[in-house]
């Protein structure tokens, strides 16, 4: 294959992501593709390595699967297609046939004009300086050469099985779920089929104009569906998931949603009384609270960058049995693969709400009350979002603040702290303030404008 240059911001941290017709075309995917087999192929000493490829509903992905596939079979691969579904689909096809690796094409939660891949092999995800190596085989046309192959398999029942197998709830609940049009639909008809109980389920049609609200479930205006239809049928809780089935958001019987970090202490106390002492990962956006709250019930809290792949391979570093995010990436190792699956999470939340006499928000209760912002994103340009946080960095660290730049910056207050950090997905700067008082948020977030406007960046929260 010919050299191939791909856009300056299409290869990010934990996946490659861009705005379809503008930095992502099919001859992207199609070079991604055999630069990926070829690079597969070399990790794990094959000229035919085994690779499961899938896509969500957006409608620029059943083209770029198409332009994918030629690359992969360019470079000799041996290709599994599983089709239209959620990405822990494509993960689980992956783990349960034993292949070299996987790709899911997936704009994730992002507006419907972008797209893009998540990577993964089988001893873990793809990432960082393994992007860079992949996306450098492209451009100087160092591809494989051969003749691959390629078979389709369903294994849609196989997954919902596999879903349905840890559901450990003593007590049916009704429960309503909102899949956003997303690629999860279908699985989540066959998933609420075979649970116990009462569901109902929101936008279940793929559609990937997003027609009813954007999939995001950590948005608390794409909850408003979801809070509706909990109250409009008495359930017991209400699970929303992201565009491609990898993220959860969650809303309690009275109509409260419940962030991914409180979910995340709901599951490590859970979890801790079978693996007492266990790590449990969390992001830098989680609260300090949630921390705390994993040390009371004897778990080591620790606390580490945000991004799927990141967190992955920390747990896989750890044997960590549980990780979370802020933004609704929950990880299951304890009984599970320990990837990112919204539709697991959500069985392991039912059957914990269940257990618990069938009140999710007696669960969310029990957690110390904070004054704190949700994810707040500030626009900023690629190439400016970085340079922003460095120079807040620096500042700090000269003015002698207590920092944590594992990932951004986040800052210890008297009674509270703040973040700010560049996402890897968006053009946007992310930031969040916590305090054990509604004065200590308001001075976190007073800092926090300082800082950017020294930057020369207005903000408005």
């Amino acid at each position: 294959m010919q050299p191939h240059s791909f856009h300056n911001t299409l290869l990010r941290e934990y996946d490659v992501r861009g705005v379809v017709g503008t930095t992502l075309f099919p001859a992207d995917a199609k070079a991604l593709g055999a630069a990926y087999a070829t690079y597969i192929g070399k990790l794990f000493n094959t000229p035919s390595p085994t690779i499961a490829i899938g896509y969500d509903g957006r409608l620029s992905s059943t083209t770029l699967e198409a332009a994918l596939l030629e690359g992969l079979l360019s470079a000799g691969a041996k290709v599994t297609r599983v089709g239209l579904g959620p990405t822990p689909m494509l993960y689980f096809a992956v783990k349960h046939f034993g292949l070299d690796a996987g790709m899911m094409i997936t704009g994730s939660h992002n507006p419907p004009d972008y797209n893009g891949f998540k990577m993964l092999h089988k001893k873990g995800p793809i990432y960082g300086a393994m992007i860079k190596e992949i996306g450098a085989i492209a451009e100087q046309g160092q591809c494989a050469s051969g003749q691959g192959s390629q078979e389709t398999k369903d294994v849609r029942e196989l997954f919902v099985d596999r879903l349905v197998k840890d559901y450990d709830g003593d007590k049916d609940l009704r429960i309503v779920w909102d899949s956003g049009n997303g690629s999860s639909g279908e699985i989540l008809k066959m998933l609420c089929a075979k649970l116990p109980g009462e569901h109902t389920i929101l936008f279940g049609d793929i559609d990937g104009t997003f027609p009813n609200h954007h999939p995001d479930p950590t948005v608390d205006e794409n909850l408003e569906d979801l809070r509706n239809a909990v109250a409009k049928h008495k359930a017991h809780l209400g699970i929303g998931l992201d565009g491609d089935g990898d993220r959860i958001g969650a809303i309690d019987e009275q109509g409260r949603a419940v962030a991914g970090d409180q979910l995340l202490a709901l599951y490590a106390a859970d979890i801790l009384k079978t693996i007492p002492g266990a790590t449990i990962i969390a992001d830098v956006k989680a609260s300090e609270s949630i921390f705390d709250d994993i040390r009371a019930h004897g778990g080591n809290a620790l606390m580490w960058k945000t991004g799927h792949s990141l967190l992955k391979a920390k747990m896989a570093e750890t044997g960590s049995p549980l990780a979370g995010e802020m933004s609704g990436h929950i990880f299951f190792a304890d009984k599970y693969y320990g990837y990112d699956d919204a539709l697991y999470a959500g069985v392991r939340l039912a059957g914990l709400v269940s257990r618990a006499g069938g009140s999710l928000a007696k669960l969310r209760d029990r957690l110390p009350h904070v004054f704190n912002t949700p994810e707040i994103r500030v626009n900023s340009s690629e190439e400016r979002k970085f340079q922003i946080v460095e120079e807040v960095k620096q500042r700090l660290k000269t003015d002698g603040a207590n920092v944590n730049d594992i990932d951004g910056v986040r800052v210890k207050t008297g009674d509270g702290w703040w973040l700010l950090r560049a996402s890897n997905t968006q053009d946007v700067l992310v930031a969040r303030a916590e305090s054990t008082t509604q004065a200590g948020l308001e001075e976190c977030k007073q800092q926090l404008r300082k800082q950017l406007e020294l930057s020369g960046t207005a903000c408005n929260f």
